[in-house]
């Protein structure tokens, strides 16, 4: 089972926030489940947190999270559910990068974990998404 992260998961561990146990063991769960990804959206979210790509490339793999580029598909689902999310009223506070990052789980993974309120699901009902707001982390079977 592949998981992808949005860069909020990552975020609280870096900063060690109140979350951050919540995250390193849904990640390490999640890892035993399967691959971790991270879009490239996600990925230049991080870039503030190290001095340069090859360090934070390197912080990612001792995470096991590799790198994974935005497929057409992904990047097509993403500009269309932004579309009925700004026609139905959506206000600018989710932009186009938020429907990338979760398009591109929705479409090249089978779950993401993010520090969503709801937003996500209500745009991508067909997305499993783990949450720090849902309660402790659980393997699946």
């Amino acid at each position: 089972m592949i998981t992808a992260l949005a860069s909020s998961v990552l975020w609280a561990i870096l900063r060690k926030g109140s979350s951050s146990r919540f995250w390193l063991e849904t990640i390490i769960s999640a890892a035993s489940e399967g691959p971790l990804i991270i879009s490239p959206i996600a990925f230049a979210e991080l870039a503030p947190s190290t001095p340069s790509a090859p360090q934070l490339i390197g912080f990612l793999a001792r995470l096991a999270i590799r790198y994974e580029p935005i497929t057409e598909a992904s990047a097509h689902l993403a500009g269309s559910i932004f579309k009925q999310y700004r026609e139905s009223g959506g206000p600018r506070q989710h932009l186009v990068p938020d429907f990338l990052i979760a398009s591109h789980a929705q479409c090249q993974a089978h779950r993401l974990a993010s520090a969503d309120r709801g937003y996500l699901r209500k745009w991508f009902p067909h997305l499993v998404v783990l949450s720090a707001f849902d309660g402790p982390p659980h393997r699946t079977t």
